[in-house]
C-alpha cells in the first residue's frame, strides 16, 4: 500500500514539474485537477461535453486567458499529460445541498491524512451506529493544504456518535452540520 502512495506522489510531481518554471500556468493545472475538468486534443476546457471558456478559467485563477490557453495547449501535446486530463471527471458532491436534502454531513479533519486506515474508522463508527452512508469525498493530501474527509450521512449524526469519532486516533477535529 504504500508503494503505491509513493508512486502517486512521484505521479502528481511529474506533472507539476512540467510547470514549474511558469507558476501561473501551475495554478491553472491546480484547478483543473481540483475541479476534474479535462482538456481535449485541441486544447479546450471542456467538462464533459461542455466547453469551459479560457477567461472564466483565467478570472478564477487570477490570470491572463494567454496563461489558460499556454497550460491546455502544453496537455494537449504531452502524451503523458494529455492521458491524464482526458480522462478527468467532475462527480456530484452533496455537501452543500446535504442539509437542504434532509442529510447529514460530518467533516473530518485527520491527524495525518497520510495515514492508512481513516476511512475504514470513520465509516466504522458511522455503520456502528446504524446510520447509512450515501457519499465519502477525501481531499488529496498532495492537492490540499489541509485536506478532509466529508462523509454524507442519511440524516445527521447523534452526539454519541460524535464522541466516538473524537476518540479515534486518526481524528482531529469533526463539525457535523
Amino acid at each position: 500500500m504504500r508503494e503505491t502512495y509513493s508512486r502517486d506522489r512521484d505521479m502528481w510531481r511529474r506533472i507539476l514539474e512540467k510547470f514549474s518554471r511558469f507558476p501561473a500556468q501551475e495554478r491553472v493545472v491546480m484547478l483543473l485537477l481540483e475541479r476534474g475538468f479535462q482538456v481535449s486534443p485541441h486544447g479546450k476546457v471542456v467538462s464533459g461535453g461542455i466547453e469551459i471558456p479560457h477567461t472564466h478559467i483565467a478570472r478564477e485563477v487570477g490570470v491572463d486567458r494567454r496563461v489558460v490557453d499556454a497550460a491546455a495547449s502544453t496537455i494537449a501535446r504531452d502524451d503523458e499529460l494529455r492521458q491524464i486530463f482526458q480522462n478527468l471527471q467532475s462527480i456530484l458532491f452533496l455537501k452543500s445541498v446535504a442539509p437542504l436534502l434532509g442529510l447529514g454531513v460530518v467533516i473530518i479533519t485527520p491527524t495525518d491524512a497520510s495515514k492508512v486506515g481513516i476511512v475504514k474508522d470513520v465509516t466504522g463508527v458511522i455503520a456502528a451506529h446504524g446510520i447509512s452512508i450515501r457519499q465519502v469525498v477525501t481531499d488529496d493530501p498532495e492537492f490540499t493544504e489541509s485536506p478532509k474527509l466529508t462523509v454524507i450521512t442519511e440524516c445527521k449524526l447523534p452526539g454519541d456518535a460524535v464522541d466516538e469519532l473524537l476518540e479515534l486516533e486518526s481524528v482531529k477535529e469533526v463539525t457535523v452540520y
